[in-house]
């Protein structure tokens, strides 16, 4: 299982999207530090988060609890700022995946000393400082997912059924 990390987060509506692919994905969140939102069940009940119970949801001080509770996990740490690409990581169970805060990204000195751990999604341009939070976790979460097989022996597509406007609008063209 990959862990999704959320260092300080602080737009409710990307850490919204974010448990949601968690959720989907069988992912467990976790929420570290200050948070720019409150997540008490009025608040979420209020922005309609349906899927909110079945979120893995986990809530740590710091990081260094993050560490403290999965010990052998490797800890990779996105930026906008570092060198290594993402996709240059060959991706196992119980990695970690760390973003930081919408506004400031992780701090400077936590990713110079884990620079080796430090990873960035390219943009082909300069004209955004930085990808949206919840695309940067769903590139790198999926990637992850693809690298150790996630759905070759966990996941197995559901059949839902045609709708009847689907059905109609087909016969309507046959």
């Amino acid at each position: 299982m990959i862990h999704v990390v959320l260092y300080q987060p602080e737009i409710h509506p990307n850490t919204g999207n974010i448990a949601r692919l968690c959720a989907a994905n069988g992912l467990p969140l976790h929420l570290v530090g200050k948070l720019g939102f409150r997540i008490d069940d009025r608040s979420v009940k209020r922005a309609g988060l349906d899927y909110w119970p079945h979120v893995d949801l986990r809530r740590e001080a710091d990081l260094e609890e993050v560490r403290a509770r999965l010990p052998e996990s490797r800890f990779f740490y996105f930026s906008a700022h570092a060198e290594r690409l993402y996709t240059d990581v060959r991706y196992q169970e119980g990695d970690c995946l760390i973003f930081g805060p919408e506004t400031r990204g992780l701090p400077p000195e936590l990713l110079r000393d884990n620079r080796d751990y430090a990873l960035r999604i390219p943009m082909k341009t300069t004209h955004v400082r930085c990808l949206n939070l919840s695309s940067a976790v769903a590139i790198a979460a999926y990637e992850a997912l693809r690298q150790i097989s996630f759905w070759e022996d966990k996941w197995q597509p559901q059949k839902t059924p045609k709708s009847r406007l689907a059905t109609e609008a087909k016969a309507e063209f046959t």
